[in-house]
């Protein structure tokens, strides 16, 4: 029984820790990027702060601490999928930290109620996914609800409105991008390997923006650079990664997304409170429940549809094989590692249940989202 209780409050604690995190990394790059605040308005910068960190950071966690064996990636496959995932999630970024400039956090966490939407309409696009009626009607409600929540919004922004739609549709093909480099490439990642192949990639992708857009301005403001500041919003996102990564092994996806949604909420309270100029109105919270009984109820249908693929033979040909599933087994309490580095190569992340296909794709959906947490 001690065992037991042992295991939930621990369980409790990394649920804690993830949504004090995620909700910690949007507000602190709100105050970094506010005028009002640290004075910062620079979001490719801060971007490429985070992608740069991020970077070195998964460097010397695969070849000084030998943390993880990278799989073998070939130039085929970097080329077709890991250069243009880069781009749309440097861009998704890019645009999501404009956003912040321009309209408050409450209301950008109501905007990204659309992600659902966004991602379904990709993936039909992209054939991953098909058109049906059930999930469409959620669709609609979503966006219904975000259209009454935006109506809704006395501080309403048409450029900070666009910079986060398109930076969610970014982020929603970066997503899609990448369920088809899981699935049909059998290629398995973690938030490490993941931040060692994509993060230098975005870093040079937002080079050239950076360069023409914001270097000018940078030294036309002579900016003093403040390294503790920096620093620690760069290592709050990094910490993020992983923990989103260890709430996901010791919970599940259903307990991340319910996690999520309470953070949603208490993102969008915090947010008036420390930044007293944005405020909610009636109308935004009618709206935003509205759009979110709509990802609600696409959840449970997600959930609903794992569940009973998972009831299949194994010789179902629709059935995803294992080659490409993240299996978890208790080998080291520290360390992630690697079996062999080949294409079939599975991680071991300290836990014992495995991860089934919903569970797998939350958590790409979920990691190394620096501004989009």
């Amino acid at each position: 029984m001690e065992m037991v209780n042992k295991h939930v409050g621990l369980t409790y604690f990394y649920l804690l820790i993830y949504i004090a995190l995620s909700s910690g990394v949007i507000l602190y790059n709100k105050w970094v990027l506010s005028v009002k605040y640290f004075n910062f308005p620079f979001p490719i910068t801060l971007t490429m702060i985070h992608m740069g960190f991020s970077g070195v950071a998964a460097f010397f966690l695969v070849h000084v601490f030998k943390m993880v064996t990278p799989p073998r990636m070939t130039v085929q496959i970097y080329v077709t999928y890991v250069i243009p995932i880069s781009a749309f999630f440097a861009s998704s970024l890019w645009f999501g930290n404009t956003a912040y400039l321009h309209i408050s956090v409450a209301f950008i966490q109501m905007l990204k109620a659309l992600m659902p939407v966004a991602t379904f309409i990709i993936a039909v696009i992209c054939g991953t996914d098909i058109l049906r009626c059930d999930v469409m009607m959620n669709m609609v409600l979503v966006s219904i609800g975000v259209v009454i929540s935006s109506y809704g919004e006395v501080q309403f922004n048409v450029v900070g409105t666009a910079f986060q739609i398109t930076g969610i549709f970014s982020e929603a093909l970066r997503l899609v991008l990448t369920q088809i480099l899981l699935q049909k490439k059998g290629l398995t990642l973690n938030p490490i390997t993941s931040l060692y192949y994509i993060a230098p990639c975005s870093f040079f992708f937002l080079f050239v923006p950076w360069f023409i857009l914001e270097k000018p301005r940078i030294e036309a403001s002579h900016f003093q650079f403040n390294f503790w500041i920096f620093f620690s919003n760069a290592l709050c996102a990094l910490a993020l990664n992983f923990a989103v990564f260890l709430v996901i092994g010791r919970t599940g996806a259903v307990t991340v997304r319910v996690a999520g949604v309470i953070k949603d909420w208490i993102l969008i309270g915090l947010s008036t409170v420390i930044f007293p100029e944005s405020f909610i109105t009636r109308l935004n919270i009618i709206g935003y429940a509205i759009a979110l009984c709509g990802v609600v109820m696409y959840n449970y249908t997600k959930i609903k549809e794992d569940g009973a693929l998972k009831q299949l033979p194994e010789t179902n040909p629709d059935r995803p094989s294992k080659g490409w599933e993240l299996e978890k087994k208790f080998k080291d309490n520290k360390n992630w590692t690697g079996d062999g580095g080949g294409d079939n190569n599975l991680l071991e992340t300290g836990g014992d249940p495995k991860m089934d296909e919903e569970t797998t794709n939350l958590l790409w959906e979920q990691t190394i989202k620096h501004s989009n947490p």
